[in-house]
């Protein structure tokens, strides 16, 4: 854990922070105070992102959100899917609420790892979330901002597909030191959107931790055998064409969906499978 004692957004009166922009009204200034107070105490933070839908990014985000904690370190999950929440039912978590107290809102817990998701603040999980550009950056920067992280060496943002408002709104709030990895599954039609990520934390400057190949060959539980469905190497392949770090390869194993679906993470489920100890090594590539 990063000491952040003398950080200069909670104590240095010099701090920019502590200076208010003209262009700001004192409601946008001490939003921007909570939110680089509350930065100040996350060492480290990894946007989970993919070019396209279905590659299993959520599944890939809470089982690293898990092992990271299971390693040590403080960990949070944040998830920043606005239309589409999945961490809830993932984590069995789809019939609690958050609320809050004098230091803000206080993130529900499981197995260690701090979770905030907009599914928690609905009561009906059919119910449609229909907002706009603005709208999502206001409730991404209530989530950094408003609630009590508290010391964290490691935020990780489950971001929808793509390249729009949420992940850009996150790149943008969480400033100079974000981190980011991509997912992607080995077959064509996903790596074309996939470089686009790319390109995204490039233009942003966010820190391309790697490239995860996930579906990367059916493992069969039964006899061990490993069946190419949706080929193999791509994501390898587009990291050497790209030269950013390739984090590894996880297997399709059928208990990952029922994991999800259970609320009973994989990596906690079935700690010994192939696609556990995959996930494992990307985090150890990781830390």
């Amino acid at each position: 854990m990063t000491d952040h004692s003398d950080c200069n957004s909670c104590s240095d009166s010099s701090c920019a922070a502590k200076a208010q922009n003209p262009q700001e009204n004192d409601e946008q200034f001490q939003t921007r105070q909570r939110l680089e107070q509350r930065l100040c105490h996350i060492d480290k933070k990894v946007l989970v992102m993919s070019g396209k839908g279905g590659v299993g990014k959520s599944t890939t985000a809470v089982n690293l959100a898990l092992a990271l904690a299971k390693a040590g370190k403080q960990v949070g999950l944040l998830d920043i899917d606005l239309h589409g929440p999945s961490l809830p039912t993932m984590l069995g978590l789809n019939k609690e609420q958050i609320f809050s107290n004098e230091e803000g809102l206080i993130p529900l817990e499981f197995e260690g790892v701090k979770v905030i998701s907009i599914g928690f603040m609905i009561q009906d999980d059919t119910q449609a979330m229909i907002m706009r550009g603005p709208v999502k950056h206001g409730a991404i920067q209530q989530f950094l901002a408003d609630v009590n992280w508290g010391e964290l060496d490691y935020l990780v943002i489950d971001c929808p597909p793509g390249t729009g408002d949420e992940p850009l709104t996150a790149a943008q709030l969480l400033g100079k030191g974000a981190s980011a990895v991509i997912v992607t599954t080995p077959q064509d039609v996903a790596l074309v959107d996939v470089e686009k990520s790319v390109s995204f934390c490039n233009e942003l400057n966010l820190n391309l931790l790697g490239i995860v190949e996930n579906m990367s060959g059916f493992s069969c539980p039964h006899c061990g055998e490993v069946s190419d469905i949706f080929k193999s190497g791509g994501g390898e392949t587009l990291a050497t064409k790209r030269k950013v770090p390739f984090l590894g390869r996880v297997p399709l194993d059928p208990r990952m969906v029922q994991s999800g679906d259970s609320g009973k993470p994989f990596i906690l489920e079935h700690p010994d499978s192939e696609a556990a100890q995959a996930l494992q090594g990307v985090v150890n590539k990781i830390i």
